[in-house]
């Protein structure tokens, strides 16, 4: 994996970021396939659209069909027929976003009840590491804890300290090869959170 700045202008800056599956030129669109297909659109479309990475989302996946059942049809590239570079979300937007399925969140993780069946659930960093690992995404994004917008700023915090372990445990935790871990930032609008939570992530 690398990435290469090839022009900046100000802050801003483009570059390419390198994967196991081919090089993503940054900033990118990328085109989301929720359950392993982006909605009307087929792998040879993608392509000739010109997009260079697609998003599977784990929380779907881990549930239906099951990234068990990905893995032994030869992961999620071959799953969806997309031999470029895929990145998937660790699950947790979709557990803090659905709040009236949120059951709670601590250290060790994050529960839930499930969308498909109502089943109480739960999301570790060690639990989604080894979701993405099955999969066999490009790139697995780091579970986080994300609080409302309108959020007090103590749950603000809170959220950070959460993020930033959680992210700690899942960079320890197994990956597919070639696999690279994306942490998140929290701290929602409040400037010192967010720049606190960014240096503790790019600290890992």
């Amino acid at each position: 994996m690398s990435y290469r700045v090839a022009a900046t202008d100000g802050t801003a800056r483009a570059g390419v970021l390198t994967t196991a599956h081919g090089a993503v030129p940054t900033p990118a669109f990328m085109p989301v396939g929720t359950k392993a297909t982006v909605k009307s659109v087929d792998p040879d479309e993608l392509r000739a659209l010109g997009a260079t990475m697609v998003l599977g989302n784990s929380y779907h996946l881990h549930f239906r069909p099951g990234a068990d059942a990905i893995a032994e049809l030869g992961g999620l590239h071959r799953f969806m027929s997309w031999d470029g570079p895929i990145l998937t979300d660790s699950g947790g937007f979709q557990v803090f976003s659905l709040r009236h399925t949120l059951l709670g969140a601590d250290e060790q993780g994050v529960t839930f009840r499930s969308v498909y069946d109502g089943e109480a659930a739960s999301f570790t960093p060690e639990s989604v590491a080894r979701i993405q690992a099955q999969l066999g995404s490009d790139v697995a994004m780091c579970l986080d804890a994300l609080p409302p917008a309108d959020a007090p700023l103590e749950a603000l915090g809170d959220a950070v300290r959460l993020t930033t372990l959680w992210a700690a445990r899942q960079r320890s935790a197994e990956r597919a090869p070639g696999q690279l871990v994306f942490g998140i930032a929290q701290g929602g609008t409040d400037v010192e959170l967010r720049t606190r939570s960014i240096e503790e992530i790019t600290a890992l």
